[in-house]
């Protein structure tokens, strides 16, 4: 079979607040919007994860009416499942964590059926690089692309290993504060060269509100953020988008830098849908229109003639 996705992340119940309204009790997690994003292309997607007794299995039910494969998420009885509780500022772009309970996190030790040990793209969504590098270690061959999520807390506490995971990637996807922290460097150019040198051939450094930038060594490509006139969860903005960029390039199995490009126009439009609702409302009630439509915007947002 063709055009596999294999997703390795969590799985979580989410407690947002923003200036917009408050939820307490919502799902979330790094491979849910990964999985939701992706599974709107054409492709053959499966989750890696783990959630605890108290997960609903309606949750389970909804990935598999998505036409994902959850034969790989433990289930765990008598634990509760991985829960993030974080408030936003006024301009949506400060978050403060007000609780993490780990809980079947913490002890996470993932186990890919062999059904799902060749995939042709691994997405790594944010997440230990203990279990990321276990995840890797299982499969039978060597993807066509690996590409990696993750944040400044495993910088400060797991460098090491981060480093072992980063060397063993083709895309890195971070924000701009992440690439600084990662080379020591506040040019984002200087930045993705380092990166580079680090292993993966391809860096996405994104900046919110402003876009995102993608490296390819001398070849830089910037993407904008479409505005939006209603804003009103940013959770889960990064894993959307990462989650279009590898589900259109599992779809169209093109690696190529200019592919790229149309990657991560994909993957920004999945972040601007995912932000005008609370938690996966957007995905899940995504429709092909919808994306038609903002491509579209995205398209005129970028396009200009110019003499000179």
């Amino acid at each position: 079979m063709k055009n596999k996705l294999l997703i390795v992340g969590t799985m979580a119940y989410d407690a947002i607040e923003t200036p917009f309204g408050k939820v307490d009790k919502i799902l979330g997690g790094a491979a849910t919007y990964i999985g939701l994003s992706a599974c709107q292309f054409s492709l053959d997607s499966a989750v890696i994860s783990v959630v605890g007794e108290d997960f609903d299995m309606q949750h389970i039910q909804l990935l598999k009416d998505k036409k994902i494969d959850v034969s790989g998420v433990e289930i765990v009885k008598g634990q509760e499942t991985f829960f993030w509780s974080g408030k936003y500022d006024k301009d949506l772009n400060t978050r403060t964590t007000l609780e993490t309970r780990l809980n079947v996190l913490e002890n996470f030790n993932p186990i890919i059926p062999s059904s799902l040990r060749s995939p042709e793209v691994v997405m790594l969504g944010n997440l230990s690089p203990e279990i990321q590098i276990k995840a890797i270690e299982q499969l039978k061959i060597r993807p066509n692309l690996i590409i990696l999520d993750t944040m400044n807390f495993w910088m400060d506490h797991y460098r090491s290993k981060l480093d072992q995971v980063i060397e063993k990637v083709d895309v890195i996807s971070i924000n701009e504060e992440e690439a600084r922290q990662l080379t020591g460097e506040y040019s984002l150019v200087n930045a993705a060269k380092l990166i580079h040198q680090l292993g993966p051939k391809y860096v996405i450094i994104k900046k919110g509100e402003h876009g995102a930038l993608l490296f390819h060594h001398n070849e830089i490509f910037s993407a904008p953020a479409l505005p939006l006139d209603k804003v009103l969860d940013p959770t889960g903005a990064g894993d959307s988008f990462a989650g279009g960029f590898a589900g259109y390039l599992t779809q169209t199995l093109d690696f190529s830098f200019n592919n790229m490009k149309s990657a991560v126009v994909y993957g920004s439009a999945m972040a601007s849908f995912t932000v005008e609702k609370f938690g996966t409302d957007s995905l899940i009630n995504y429709s092909y229109s919808s994306m038609a439509n903002r491509l579209k915007a995205f398209k005129e947002l970028t396009t200009f003639e110019i003499d000179f």
